[in-house]
């Protein structure tokens, strides 16, 4: 097939390569402008654009994809479908109806379920055991068109949202290269997705990442892993800022206050929540790089009693 690809960052250039080396031709990569990153603030191509040079792709970069002048670019190149994952914009229904067999879209999510931004770092964050890729027809709405292909990924009690991501990343690439196929063959029927309780995944901001010790040891425990490593979760540590790169949580009480450090043991730091503890087994410190507890406790000593509080962004 003739493909238009739409996509932005790292979950994207998986399905990029693998439909290039399954044999389609893509006429144009569509991805977001370079933005400036780091403290460098020096402009920076998106993933995909860089995959997209790497294969000697054609890339345009639109900072609005709706202007009229950008559809009339995608107009010069006749694709038979616009692959979308994770591109970062909404299309109109004009671009939606462009190619011979519209837009596809990869979504990390088994659908209905966590339609929105954070499809991967939500899921975590619920305590769900399995997640998903879906193959999906895109409409107008957000997330909304009939479903194409799914398949699913286990949640490991260990998955953070990184892991999570290239899971997922690998699924939906094996995924869209199948459903084009099928879709070129006449093999492959449109659901509609079907109605029912819904969880919207809204997009995540830094300010998500304050660990607040009121909570219980679960839902912090959970926060660590869907949030890991961006925005990541921190709070201060005797007035220390520092992040928690991994924990885990466990039923004991205290009988200390939420946030106190109720136990050390040479590799993990047990801190009281509203209900549990939870234990911190990786940790960073500014300037430093995320390192075992075990190591942070050989240049920093942690006592029963110091204090974890919330960090409060501004």
């Amino acid at each position: 097939m003739k493909i238009v690809f739409m996509g932005t960052p790292d979950f994207a250039v998986l399905a990029l390569r693998k439909l290039h080396e399954a044999g389609h031709e893509i006429l144009l990569v569509v991805t977001q402008p370079d933005k400036p990153k780091g403290r460098s603030k020096l402009y920076l191509p998106s993933p995909v654009k860089e995959e997209a040079m790497r294969l000697g792709v054609e890339v345009f970069q639109p900072d609005r994809i709706k202007k009229e002048e950008n559809i009339e670019v995608l107009k010069k190149y006749p694709a038979d479908v616009f692959v979308v994952a994770a591109f970062g914009q909404i299309l109109s229904k004009e671009i939606l109806e462009m190619p011979r067999y519209g837009c596809i879209n990869i979504h990390a999510s088994l659908l209905p379920m966590y339609r929105g931004a954070a499809p991967i770092q939500w899921a975590i964050l619920n305590g769900e055991k399995k997640s998903g890729v879906t193959i999906m027809q895109m409409d107008e709405g957000l997330d909304t068109g009939d479903m194409l292909l799914s398949g699913e990924v286990a949640i490991e009690d260990t998955d953070t949202a990184d892991s999570l991501h290239d899971k997922l990343s690998e699924l939906g690439a094996d995924l869209i290269v199948d459903a084009l196929a099928k879709l070129e063959k006449g093999e492959i029927t449109a659901v509609p997705q079907p109605e029912g309780p819904l969880f919207y995944a809204k997009m995540i901001k830094k300010e998500d990442g304050a660990l607040d010790f009121n909570e219980s040891a679960e839902s912090l425990a959970l926060k660590v892993r869907a949030f890991w490593s961006w925005p990541a979760t921190f709070a201060l540590l005797n007035d220390n800022f520092v992040k928690v790169c991994f924990a885990y949580y466990v039923d004991d009480e205290s009988g200390m206050n939420p946030g106190d450090v109720c136990r050390v043991e040479k590799d993990a730091i047990y801190v009281q929540t509203g209900k549990g503890q939870l234990v911190i087994t990786n940790i960073q410190i500014q300037g430093k790089k995320a390192m075992p507890v075990k190591d942070f406790l050989l240049g920093k000593k942690i006592l029963v009693g110091d204090r974890f509080t919330k960090y409060e962004t501004v």
